[in-house]
């Protein structure tokens, strides 16, 4: 093991680039056998994984080799779907070059959601993360492709101030792009060019996994991974707009107990005790929403595959979410942590990514979304990026504490935001080169020079 590069991830405030923004650092010091690079990238219409893959293959594999070193695992997987084949043909070319025998790859089908961790781990090695779980639990550690990538950055004394994103669907002109932590979404959907639909809805983190933009004016940070542009009346766009109690009153009236949502969950899948029906069951009893027949909820990994499997388009995964951070709120723990055996059924009941698309309505936005890193006539748009706000919550865990004030000027690659002692959190560094125009607990905002 090298602490070594544990130390320089945590001082480039590396994190989980989608998702909860895990600090990384914690998970490269740790011991594992196995390093699984997650190149499914199963969010439908996100391209940042595949992208980087095909442009940066060197990269992507040093940062798996860095991690294997960390933690002193013995082989690296590198787990990327077979349909993305100019990634594969990168990949390989890099793994080829640096002869490192350690190293393979495994082809995934083209399945939703192919990238949670508990079922890529199953399908890479056969083996089931317990409930409540991490992939740690059987000694294998995860890591995202844009999360490799930062960190072989990181270990050239690089830190976090760009996030790659896609922008896609009721957009000029569908791309991947590079900037600076801190943008305003408005500032990269200009990049794209702009929507071009009448009061557009944009989805955070997509169809699935996203939520919706509150304003344009919003930040961009380490997790942000995926804009998709839809009309106001997309049937996805009216979905994501629906009040809690609205969904709940739905799904109570609605709901006749097929078992669908439970059938198609992956985790339920794994053998864990989740069952979205049963949820709906117990909310319509008058349950209090904490109670202990509840806790099934906390074992939900949030990806909705449910809401597709429901046949009358009722939304249990927004019920389970919901009822999640409600027992979490409360202080409740997850009771179950049972080493379970997987359905011998599990593999007819995934989710094929073309049938997700098209049930989602998406059909016509699954296009190319090629990667731009320099704007300047890529795009037709000229990128002079003049202002960031840098929140100190990018990351899970607790937010950073700001070692700056108003006035200091600071330049790019500079930490702003510092880790309170004992806690677990992430570095926060200044985007932009300029001046600090303002610090909150929350934000700082920096103005270029």
């Amino acid at each position: 093991m090298d602490k070594a590069i544990a130390d320089l991830v945590q001082a480039a405030g590396v994190t989980g680039a989608g998702g909860a923004g895990f600090p990384t650092h914690i998970k490269l010091a740790a011991r594992s056998e196995v390093v699984i690079a997650n190149g499914a990238e199963c969010e439908p219409l996100s391209h940042v994984d595949q992208e980087l893959m095909i442009h940066h293959a060197p990269e992507v594999v040093a940062g798996l080799q860095a991690v294997m070193r960390a933690t002193g695992a013995e082989r690296g997987v590198l787990g990327v779907k077979k349909k993305y084949t100019a990634a594969i043909a990168a990949l390989r070319q890099a793994m080829h070059s640096g002869g490192d025998a350690s190293l393979s790859l495994f082809e995934l089908g083209n399945f939703y959601p192919a990238g949670d961790e508990h079922v890529l781990v199953y399908d890479v090695l056969g083996r089931a993360v317990p409930e409540g779980g991490i992939p740690l639990n059987v000694g294998v550690v995860v890591q995202n492709i844009e999360t490799l990538f930062n960190i072989h950055a990181a270990l050239a004394g690089q830190p976090v101030t760009h996030k790659h994103i896609t922008v896609i669907g009721e957009v000029r002109q569908p791309v991947t792009v590079r900037v600076p932590v801190g943008v305003s979404l408005r500032e990269v959907l200009a990049l794209a060019g702009g929507a071009v639909t009448p009061d557009p809805v944009v989805l955070n983190g997509g169809a699935m996994m996203g939520h919706v933009a509150a304003s344009l004016d919003e930040p961009v940070t380490k997790r942000t991974k995926l804009l998709l542009v839809l009309p106001y009346d997309h049937q996805l766009s009216v979905k994501a707009r629906q009040s809690r109690s609205g969904i709940e009153l739905q799904a109570i009236s609605a709901c006749d107990q097929c078992y669908m949502c439970t059938d198609y969950c992956p985790r339920h899948a794994q053998g864990h005790a989740i069952q979205p029906h049963k949820l709906i069951l117990l909310l319509a009893s008058g349950i209090p929403l904490t109670d202990a027949q509840m806790a099934g909820a906390l074992l939900c990994c949030e990806c909705r595959t449910c809401n597709y499997a429901c046949p009358v388009h009722l939304a249990p995964g927004d019920i389970a979410i919901a009822v999640k951070h409600d027992l979490l709120k409360a202080g409740l723990k997850n009771p179950y942590h049972r080493h379970t055996e997987v359905d011998p059924y599990r593999d007819f009941r995934r989710v094929p990514m073309y049938r997700l698309i098209n049930r989602l309505g998406l059909n016509r936005y699954d296009v190319p979304a090629p990667l731009i890193e320099n704007h300047p006539g890529g795009t037709g748009v000229t990128a002079e990026f003049q202002r960031v706000r840098l929140a100190f919550s990018q990351h899970l865990g607790v937010a950073a504490l700001p070692v700056v004030q108003t006035g200091d000027r600071v330049q790019a690659g500079d930490v702003i935001g510092e880790i309170p002692p004992a806690a677990m959190g992430a570095r926060v560094h200044a985007s932009l080169s300029g001046v600090v125009r303002d610090v909150t607990p929350d934000f700082i905002v920096i103005e270029a020079n």
